[in-house]
């Protein structure tokens, strides 16, 4: 079996957008990497540098038809905000299985925990593993919304309690509350392929038992059982715009349990102003802001009891 490899290298304010054209076209052969990873002397890898999105299509009939379709995909998206030329390459079968794991190491977040591709042994005795199989196009680890969430995590969680992952991608941000101590999650991701992500890695993890998923966004939550529909610690890394929209028409911040915290991230440093207008009018009061390159993550909360 022979593939071809499609990749475009640019900057992180475009990846997602980007991933998420190939992946309509590549489901579950799509990667998002950092193009640089600075080796450190113990053996861990700091991600530096654009982001590198890779799609992989087998080399059949259907070829041609499929690469034109994303050519003019990506030819649409390039009007709205201009995008480098697409690189085109084969790729023998043996090659594909190892070419997205190149760039991948252990990369210590925080104080505690560390990111682990699959196949690896965690190097760092001394820190929680997240084990994850970076072959899906959202987090993996190497993006700074990821990791900047994942340091609120281990801030926030101090055992026993529920979390709740709007758009949880891999699972990643739930299963590190889990193994920091949460009690239970709850991820909802209106992928179904996300989904099953998640759910594979949760059992990668050992954790499958305490991590409800399901297919859906901020209305999943609110019919589930009702000892899920509010918790101390919710999470949601997504995109702004989007963000904006579950503050104002979904009231997302009704998720949060009193005295709860909301972690948002996937936000642009010149949209935060926007976020922060829409989560102020949903009663909602900053609490911590980190900020990585031009990618920004904000932590809130609502004292006092919600209606």
């Amino acid at each position: 079996m022979r593939w071809m490899e499609v990749s475009l290298t640019l900057d992180g304010e475009l990846a997602e957008a980007v991933a998420d054209v190939l992946s309509r076209f590549a489901p579950g052969k799509v990667v998002v990497e950092s193009t640089t990873i600075a080796d450190q002397p113990d053996g861990e890898g700091v991600p530096t540098g654009p982001v590198r999105v890779v799609a992989y299509l087998p080399v059949d009939e259907k070829l041609d038809e499929t690469r034109a379709a994303i050519e003019q995909a990506l030819w649409h998206l390039g009007i709205i905000s201009p995008l480098p030329k697409a690189e085109w390459r084969i790729v023998e079968e043996e090659n594909w299985a190892e070419a997205w794991k190149r760039n991948y190491h252990p990369i210590p977040i925080g104080k505690r925990l560390i990111i682990v591709p699959a196949w690896m042994e965690n190097p760092r005795p001394d820190r929680t593993p997240i084990f994850i199989d970076p072959s899906t196009a959202f987090g993996t680890g190497t993006h700074p919304t990821t990791q900047m969430c994942l340091q609120e995590v281990e801030r926030l969680v101090r055992g026993g309690e529920l979390v709740l992952d709007v758009g949880c991608g891999s699972g990643i941000l739930s299963i590190a509350a889990l193994k920091l101590g949460a009690a239970a999650a709850f991820g909802v991701d209106t992928d179904p392929q996300a989904v099953e992500v998640a759910r594979e890695n949760a059992r990668r993890n050992d954790v499958a038992d305490r991590l409800r998923l399901a297919v859906g966004s901020v209305e999943a939550i609110r019919r589930a059982d009702k000892s899920l529909r509010r918790a101390p610690i919710v999470l949601a890394n997504i995109l702004a715009p989007i963000l904006v929209r579950l503050l104002d028409e979904e009231r997302l911040a009704d998720l949060l349990a009193p005295h709860g915290h909301l972690v948002l991230s996937g936000i642009l440093d010149y949209q935060a102003e926007d976020v922060l207008s829409a989560a102020h009018h949903a009663g909602l009061t900053l609490t911590n802001r980190l900020q990585q390159k031009d990618w920004v993550t904000l932590t809130l909360s609502r004292q006092g009891r919600q209606g």
